[in-house]
């Protein structure tokens, strides 16, 4: 059967950009963005910035470079950032900014809530010794497996920011979801930061693009990072302009943490699935799927469903999963014995 973005449960990165988008693309004012006069862009840019309260902003192609960008604009050849052990920009980023930028990591385990320990991250800034790499910067992940960190968190960081004197990094890909759960803006959740990454691919569903918002500084370093690293673009209005109309659909993922709630309670009703329905908190829901996963995956091919089947499956739902999607993933799944 051919591919259905309908029954695509493996990411909120498998979005299509809409008609709305397609018209956007099509009629967008465009420039070079190389020399810095892509008015779409600019807008974008500006925009972005504005809403979340930072000086400056940077579109770029994707999450990683992104974050990457962030981390290689606040640290130096031999300096060192302190992380998750578990997060992205760490794990799953193939190591860019060891490799690129000579920057050495410094995981840690995380809480259970996706919180770092702060005093236990404090207890790893290296000392001024020549010895050590210097360590210049914390970064924190909102969202972590779909989960949102504590409001109260970021008053935590604020303390230690003005203990340590270390900059802080968010990466927000997910950052969106995180305030439609709390309830509260996107500039709430952000301010303590000193640099953000946010992804406009994912849930809030543009075809391509995060934006990098901070100080100025910060940001025409990393605008001279990105150049260095290719990342350079051209006429890129025709994706700032579908990237526009993602931002501004920010409430629109309420429907989709609504449906994944669903869908991890409907799953758990089938006797060979657990779901932890209480880390059910946005739009992933993380599933124990106790068959025959090669002919699982054969069965749900049939039916044109797509799942990344591990331990645990992640089903994440997006603005193309709807009511009739879930109910088809379950009537699927209800015949497998």
């Amino acid at each position: 059967m051919s591919y259905s973005v309908e029954l695509d449960f493996r990411s909120d990165t498998v979005t299509q950009p809409c008609a709305e988008m397609r018209e956007a693309m099509a009629n967008a004012p465009v420039g070079d963005d190389v020399y810095g006069d892509d008015p779409t862009v600019l807008e974008l840019e500006h925009y972005v910035a504005e809403t979340l309260g930072k000086e400056s902003a940077l579109f770029v192609s994707s999450g990683t470079q992104s974050n990457l960008l962030a981390i290689l604009s606040h640290c130096e050849r031999g300096d060192e950032y302190i992380c998750s052990q578990y997060a992205h920009l760490y794990k799953y980023e193939a190591g860019g900014a060891a490799v690129l930028g000579s920057v050495q990591p410094q995981p840690m385990l995380a809480n259970a809530d996706g919180t770092l320990d702060l005093d236990a991250a404090e207890r790893l800034i290296k000392p001024d010794d020549m010895h050590f790499a210097r360590t210049r910067l914390l970064c924190i992940e909102n969202t972590i497996g779909g989960i949102p960190l504590p409001l109260e968190y970021e008053q935590q960081l604020r303390a230690f920011k003005q203990s340590t004197g270390l900059a802080l990094h968010l990466d927000g890909a997910r950052i969106a979801n995180a305030a439609v759960y709390h309830g509260c803006s996107l500039k709430d959740l952000v301010e303590v930061f000193d640099s953000v990454s946010i992804c406009l691919s994912k849930g809030l569903g543009a075809p391509i693009g995060s934006i990098l918002v901070g100080r100025s500084d910060l940001i025409a370093k990393a605008r001279r990072w990105r150049k260095m690293l290719g990342g350079g673009w051209r006429q890129a209005g025709v994706l700032a302009a579908a990237a526009r109309i993602a931002f501004d659909r920010r409430d629109s993922l309420a429907q989709d943490h609504a449906r994944a709630q669903e869908l991890a309670e409907r799953l758990s009703s089938l006797d060979f699935i657990s779901v932890d329905q209480s880390l059910v908190k946005t739009n992933m829901v993380f599933a124990q799927i106790d068959c025959d996963h090669d002919a699982l995956k054969a069965e749900l091919s049939k039916h044109g469903i797509s799942l990344s089947l591990g331990k645990p499956t992640r089903l994440v739902v997006h603005r193309h999963i709807s009511q009739k999607s879930i109910d088809t993933l379950i009537a699927v799944l209800s015949t497998v014995k």
